[in-house]
């Protein structure tokens, strides 16, 4: 989808795309609602509830013909709970394409902030939507400070962490059975990408890293991450498990990662869905030399 910025900040060209062409992506709170034919559920702008925000999502070609404004509807609360746990949010994960699978999690993410930021982080005051739907103002004609809100998106670091041809995983508290993935953590403020790799492995491990480099990245809806997939080498020593956020951390050999990804008999552990970035990071390890 092309997120059209140009025409966020045009408040005559979102309302000249507010008619019967527009499209509005249907959602159940924040779950996606499906068509007959698995993909995302799409109506009219005539769907939305009476005096709803829209967010404009951008513009999507539609067969040959030009592309269609797309909106989404603002809930009237947002997720509080649990993310991920969610078994409806991960079936969605499996059953949608690639490509509504972006349009959804974009779409969940920018509606679930505006559901939980409708008041001035400043002044307390109300907050109204801004630039199609991708800021947020606290408006100074109404008696608000005047400060501008934007969404606001958490790095985390994912990492692989390999010593003598082994990967380090780990399984957090509480998740299915035997399921295992790389270790994770966010990025706090005034530190790089590689201060926190070596931080959060060494506090969820006790184990030293070096040599850090970057794979590749996802977004993350759940609310509203970047993972950012690293590899990193660790020097020698003991696992100290931190016993806190973590169940077990371990090594495992190269054939027994290879055994879980295939599903193979007698895999030690389960791991990560396609649809996660700990399983492309692993696929890529298993390329490796």
């Amino acid at each position: 989808m092309d997120r059209a910025d140009n025409l966020r900040a045009d408040p005559d060209a979102i309302a000249g795309m507010m008619n019967w062409k527009a499209r509005l992506l249907a959602l159940d709170e924040l779950m996606p609602q499906m068509d007959d034919a698995g993909g995302l559920l799409w109506g009219s702008l005539a769907d939305a509830p009476e005096d709803a925000e829209l967010v404009f999502l951008g513009l999507d070609p539609m067969g040959d013909g030009p592309a269609k404004p797309c909106f989404v509807a603002v809930p009237e609360q947002g997720d509080i709970g649990p993310r991920i746990n969610n078994p409806r949010v991960w079936a969605a994960m499996t059953a949608l394409s690639s490509h509504d699978l972006a349009i959804y999690g974009s779409a969940r993410s920018i509606v679930n902030w505006h559901a939980r930021h409708r008041f001035c982080a400043q002044c307390g005051k109300p907050t109204k939507i801004a630039k199609g739907g991708w800021q947020r103002d606290c408006a100074a004609d109404t008696g608000g400070c005047g400060t501008q809100h934007f969404p606001r998106t958490d790095p985390v670091t994912i990492m692989l962490v390999e010593r003598d041809g082994e990967l380090m995983l780990g399984r957090g508290k509480g998740w299915p059975d035997k399921a295992y993935s790389a270790l994770a953590g966010f990025v706090e403020p005034g530190e790089s990408i590689e201060e926190g790799v070596a931080r959060e492995v060494f506090e969820e491990s006790g184990i030293v890293v070096k040599d850090v480099s970057y794979i590749a990245s996802q977004p993350w809806p759940f609310p509203s991450q970047l993972m950012i997939g690293c590899h990193a080498v660790a020097e020698p020593g003991a696992i100290t498990v931190d016993t806190t956020e973590l169940e077990d951390v371990q090594f495992f050999t190269r054939e027994q990662v290879q055994t879980a990804m295939d599903k193979g008999e007698g895999a030690l552990f389960n791991a990560p869905p396609p649809q996660a970035i700990a399983y492309n990071l692993m696929h890529w390890w298993l390329e490796q030399e």
